[in-house]
């Protein structure tokens, strides 16, 4: 107990991002990140961050005061048809077939477009240039003692990404700052987790939920962050799950049990640790121990 404590001591970072993933949707990310900011605020400096820009619903339950909020916009192609040749230049070098050239005219599709400017520095007779094109926004604010942030996709735009970093711009190296990351295991989940120092990755006892984790797994291995398992909706079937965590050395650091009480709770905006407040000290041990997996890895590192 005592080298613990002088391991806990010795490891103490107020200073961080922790990114909340998981392979799938509906794990309990957003349950763990708010529980988890919530937990912390009274002691650490607290960011939140919802980089799931395309459902945000940590304002649920935190309910921020929105104190403002700003554009998210990319650069897509304008043609001036007086200077064109129809060349096709443009269309050749679009990796992402976002403008189509024909006899006569030359469409863009904006949602295609990435707004990387290479048919505008390419094109021989400078008959493009770029106007912005807003694909979304980020609203921030506060939440109690938290700082609150979240991006907002707008419907129908189909490149998330963008507004991620813009989210990500907000991160304040001065506290710690709490990233909800979108489902899966795509582009989205890769630009919110990148730069994390350390990664929960939240999974369910369930076939479908070890498949999932495999991937989040694998990819957060590939980008050199550090990782953690939470293990929500625990029950009988946990073996699954820690068998795996076994054979890939994985530390499992929190448990939550199926429990229809934290599920009426959710479904009414309530976060887990302020419908059951002794939660509370399992989100801080939960803290505690990333700061000794972070610590570790740090110190090796220098090594």
């Amino acid at each position: 107990m005592l080298k613990r404590m002088l391991k806990l001591k010795n490891s103490v970072i107020d200073k961080m991002i922790i990114s909340v993933a998981s392979g799938k949707g509906g794990t309990g990310k957003t349950l763990v990140a708010t529980s988890l900011a919530l937990s912390l605020k009274d002691k650490y400096s607290v960011q939140m961050l919802d980089c799931d820009v395309e459902e945000p619903n940590d304002h649920i339950f935190f309910k921020p005061t929105i104190t403002g909020s700003e554009d998210v916009n990319i650069s897509i192609p304008k043609i001036d048809e007086n200077k064109c040749t129809n060349c096709g230049k443009c269309a050749e070098v679009c990796a992402y077939h976002a403008i189509a050239v024909l006899p006569n005219t030359v469409l863009v599709f904006p949602n295609l477009c990435h707004g990387c400017g290479a048919c505008a520095y390419l094109c021989p007779e400078n008959a493009i240039t770029e106007e912005d094109n807003q694909i979304g926004v980020v609203e921030y604010g506060q939440a109690d003692k938290i700082d609150f942030v979240q991006g907002k996709l707008n419907v129908s735009e189909a490149m998330p990404t963008p507004v991620i970093k813009k989210v990500k711009e907000y991160v304040n190296d001065k506290c710690v700052s709490i990233i909800d990351v979108p489902p899966g295991t795509s582009c989205p989940v890769v630009e919110s987790v990148t730069g994390s120092d350390f990664c929960l990755l939240v999974t369910e006892p369930t076939p479908f939920g070890l498949n999932d984790l495999t991937l989040a797994v694998e990819t957060v291995k590939a980008l050199g962050i550090p990782c953690g398992i939470v293990i929500n909706r625990a029950g009988k079937d946990n073996d699954v799950i820690e068998d795996y965590c076994v054979k890939e050395n994985l530390p499992v650091l929190l448990t939550i049990p199926f429990d229809i009480k934290i599920a009426k709770l959710y479904s009414r905006g309530i976060t887990l640790v302020e419908g059951i407040p002794q939660w509370k000290e399992n989100f801080i041990e939960l803290f505690n121990l990333i700061q000794e997996q972070v610590y570790e890895r740090n110190h090796s590192l220098k090594r």
